[in-house]
């Protein structure tokens, strides 16, 4: 692929990967021939570019935008670990690093003020905003509470520079992605879901800004990790990979952030090193293929503790566990940002536990315009800690392989998106999951509301109203608005209720609007009056509007309940949770 190192499932490295064959994160075997023999691996990519490494011949070429095109030769590596790291050889080696772990980072932040801001605010890079296309979805809708979901995309980049060579093992030009989680938090900032999209997934790559002002033209049938390294720059294109996703999903990215290897390395430190199991043991040999012999170990079976370069070496590892893919190493990825997550809590969130994680992270963090100060990050970290465990999930991307890449299943991972779109969980749930109609707080007696006229008359003060679905029917909540609308009623958003179950529909109100609410309760025959704690006025749709509006139509911009996700896609999923032992290799 032009630009892209292979390390595709072919070749001598170890690794079985067959053309075809499908499967919703879909695995499949090389076939055996007809004597039963397995064939042999088909050459060139990284075998070949072994060989060349050892004075066996083959070589290597690249290009992408401009990048080298000259087929470096890559250097052999000898000796042990340490002389592999020390040595500016190029080698094959890409550490890749979990930038997502700044997702456990960004609530240190909450923590944090005054000198302490400033410190933090003169650690953080920012991209150029103009680099993002003009042409991108819409932005979620708030409900009246002002509360929306919001979409982080997560890039871990391998570039080369300054000390993340000797971290990274090489001096290879240009900077790559090859780990990228897109993290949807949602509107009730107490649950998320990270979707690892895969490297070697072939996408469309939209047109992106070059470093000279110039914009490329879309290619479609590209690998998605192609898009970071548009432009050929030590930096990476993190706006690129911003507008690759969005085209992809169809989601708008509210924030993009990115981490080099020094700012995972010095994260990993700072919390005192991160719990990690593996199967097996992990050898010398395994860390570098180039090394020519199985070495000492390295990461011994079971559980351990890691930081810095060890830390490095569990994220990026492929060899020697599992079918030595890229699929398995994605599934120890979520496991160890689980696991770091997990550790940052349980230290607590406190200024002297968060500093030097944060003081880390944003030494080495490039972030959106959005993000670009202490401020903004705060209040983004913020709005997130409030989310358990238990609630933060991780899969990847509905996938099945193609030959040496990867395709993402339709139409399982267009419902994944969809999914997302309309706020609900993996497993079909709003956000808040299953809720009783009662409200949370005791209140007064539900006051059932005298028949309204068809025809809605005008009300004669300034009112907003947030408008829920709250059944499975789909259409209700645009229908339910125009009729606010028509009756000069401000309608803050639509969107689906916590309980798609409710029976009757039900006007909410908070302290002071029950006179107002009273008057949207009359636009709607039969509605109940509930006050609760909240502010402001919400408009349930219950059974009894579904029925009476059965033929009712989706409104513009109001997304459908997506249909179940496939259960092996669900079944995928690992819960922040989770045994750190448990769905941490592929094959």
């Amino acid at each position: 692929m032009s630009g892209q190192r292979d390390e595709s499932r072919s070749g001598a490295d170890g690794r079985r990967r067959a053309d075809g064959g499908s499967r919703g994160g879909v695995r499949t075997e090389r076939p055996a021939d007809a004597s039963g023999r397995v064939p042999a691996p088909r050459p060139g990519g990284r075998a070949e570019a072994r060989r060349a490494a050892q004075g066996k011949g083959g070589g290597r070429g690249r290009s992408d935008n401009g990048r080298n095109d000259g087929g470096r030769a890559e250097g052999a590596a000898a000796g042990g670990r340490a002389a592999a790291r020390n040595s500016r050889k190029p080698k094959r080696n890409v550490k890749k690093i979990v930038a997502w772990s700044v997702a456990g980072v960004l609530v240190v932040l909450a923590g944090t003020g005054g000198a302490i801001y400033y410190k933090l605010n003169g650690n953080i890079k920012s991209f150029d905003g103009d680099a993002i296309a003009a042409d991108r979805p819409p932005e979620a809708q708030a409900d009246a509470n002002g509360n929306k979901p919001v979409n982080v995309l997560l890039i871990g980049s391998d570039s080369r520079s300054g000390k993340n060579s000797d971290l990274g093992g090489g001096n290879e030009d240009g900077a790559r992605s090859d780990t990228t989680i897109l993290l949807h938090v949602y509107a009730d900032h107490k649950h998320a879901v990270g979707i690892s999209i895969p490297r070697d997934a072939l996408v469309t790559i939209p047109r992106c800004k070059l470093p000279n002002g110039k914009w490329t033209e879309e290619k479609p049938g590209q690998m998605f990790n192609s898009a970071f390294s548009v432009g050929n720059t030590e930096t990476g294109n993190p706006a690129c990979t911003q507008n690759t996703v969005e085209k992809l999903t169809g989601i708008r990215v509210d924030h993009t952030i990115e981490v080099n290897f020094e700012g995972f390395a010095a994260m990993t430190q700072a919390v005192d090193g991160v719990d990690v199991c593996l199967p097996n043991d992990i050898y010398e040999g395994n860390i570098n293929p180039n090394l020519g012999k199985k070495g000492k170990i390295v990461l011994p079976k079971g559980k351990q503790k890691v930081s810095g370069q060890k830390a490095l070496d569990y994220v990026r590892l492929r060899h020697g566990i599992g079918d030595d893919s890229d699929v398995g190493r994605m599934k120890r990825q979520q496991a160890f940002l689980s696991s770091m997550m997990a550790k940052v809590k349980g230290q607590g969130l406190s200024p002297t536990t968060l500093l030097p994680l944060a003081d880390a992270a944003t030494k080495s963090m490039t972030v959106d315009p959005g993000l670009d100060s202490a401020k903004k990050l705060m209040d983004f970290a913020l709005s997130m800690k409030n989310i358990d465990l238990h609630d933060v999930k991780f899969l990847t991307a509905p996938w099945r392989y193609n030959g040496p890449r990867i395709d993402l299943v339709h139409p399982a991972v267009d419902n994944l998106w969809k999914t997302l779109l309309a706020d609900r969980t993996i497993d079909g749930q709003d956000a808040t999951g299953k809720q009783e109609d009662a409200p949370q707080t005791p209140t007064a007696a539900p006051e059932t509301t005298p028949p309204a006229a068809p025809s809605p008359a005008a009300v004669d003060t300034p009112v907003k109203v947030a408008v829920y679905n709250g059944t499975t029917a789909t259409g209700l909540a645009g229908k339910a608005a125009e009729t606010l609308k028509a009756a000069k009623v401000t309608v803050t958003g639509v969107a689906t209720a916590k309980n798609t179950n409710k029976a009757t529909t039900t006007v909410e109100y908070g302290s002071g609007q029950k006179a107002n609410a009273e008057k949207v309760a009359a636009l709607f025959p039969g509605a109940t009056l509930t006050p609760t704690s909240a502010a402001g006025i919400s408009l349930v749709l219950g059974k009894d509007y579904a029925a009476a509006n059965a033929s009712a139509a989706p409104a513009a911009g109001t997304p459908a309940v997506p249909a179940p996700l496939p259960s092996e896609v669900v079944s995928e999923a690992r819960s922040a949770d989770d045994d750190i032992c448990s769905n941490v290799s592929y094959g």
